[in-house]
């Protein structure tokens, strides 16, 4: 029965894309050294891309941060040079502003470094480790947070970062993953790629957008005839569940475009919103709930949903 509900709220839902309850989104975009005029070009085309399409998706100005190499090559993208003083006080100051549901996203571009026994991430001047960047994100103790690390040996971070409520992404497997990566590249071109949204929702996810680079980069090693250096990987706790619910956009941002000036339009929105965002909790809960119950509570959240999402395409249809 639930399959059929569901295939139901596919046909309903249509071009509509999910949101949920307002919140604020906080961006950290850390591009370090580049090692040369080449790479350091490259690391702020990507990082600058990031920043240009979180405010396009309505993340606030002043809620996206970008720290790089050279501010002076690009005053109007970059707020300050990426030194360890520099990224603290970011992390410090978003976690002064952030609200307890808003979410977090963070993402370091440029060379990594593992000694045999930790991870660090490249900047002028001193480095920060992966122990560093833990105590940084302890800051934030009830916000949703997505860290992603494309550097080489970005491996090390992972089981240093992992926690609840928390998405952590790195470009390889291991620290001992050394070799220049290219995930960064497909990982930002993810986050506008069409093809990278998979159930058509209008937004990318943290997970679509790291299946997305993770093919592509196996596909640019296979084309090469290469053997693949780098195995990015992702933890969520929760299998990727919990990456599925994450996006550059703050929650609610896309409803917010959408509605129009019509009350019963946007009323309609707002409670198709928290729907979702219902659904979306619930599926979370499915490893620690009895199977008849939380079959019996998505059906009855799915079928409201298509409900909710059939009188929306009516009223539309209206205007």
């Amino acid at each position: 029965m639930i399959w059929r509900v569901a295939a139901l709220v596919l046909v309903l839902l249509g071009g509509y894309a999910p949101a949920s309850a307002a919140q604020d989104t906080h961006v950290i975009v850390i591009a370090g050294v580049g090692g040369d005029d080449e790479r350091s070009a490259r690391f702020h085309k990507w990082a600058s891309s990031v920043v240009d399409s979180a405010k396009k998706r309505g993340v606030a100005p002043a809620n996206v941060v970008y720290l790089g190499e050279r501010p002076d090559a690009d005053p109007a993208h970059i707020n300050a040079r990426a030194t360890k003083e520099n990224v603290t006080k970011a992390f410090e100051d978003a976690a002064r502003r952030a609200r307890s549901a808003d979410d977090v996203f963070v993402l370091l571009i440029g060379h990594g470094s593992f000694d045999g026994r930790a991870g660090a991430f490249n900047l002028p001047g001193p480095d920060l480790g992966a122990a560093d960047y833990a105590t940084l994100l302890d800051l934030f103790t009830t916000q949703r947070i997505t860290f992603v690390n494309t550097a080489s040996a970005s491996g090390a971070f992972l089981q240093t970062l992992a926690g609840p409520a928390r998405t952590i992404v790195t470009a390889t497997k291991t620290g001992g993953e050394r070799n220049e990566t290219r995930f960064p590249e497909f990982f930002v071109e993810a986050l506008d790629a069409e093809t990278a949204d998979r159930d058509r929702n209008g937004r990318v996810s943290m997970l679509e957008a790291y299946d997305y680079a993770l093919a592509k980069v196996k596909d640019a090693y296979e084309k090469e005839g290469h053997i693949l250096t780098e195995h990015a990987t992702l933890d969520d706790g929760n299998e990727g569940k919990f990456a599925a619910t994450q996006f550059l956009a703050p929650r609610g941002s896309r409803a917010s475009a959408s509605a129009s000036a019509n009350p019963a339009m946007r009323a309609l929105l707002e409670e198709r919103d928290a729907l979702e965002e219902r659904v979306a909790e619930l599926r979370l809960k499915k490893d620690s709930m009895d199977v008849a119950r939380y079959e019996q509570e998505l059906e009855k959240l799915l079928t409201d949903l298509a409900l909710k999402s059939r009188a929306i395409r009516d009223l539309e249809a209206k205007k």
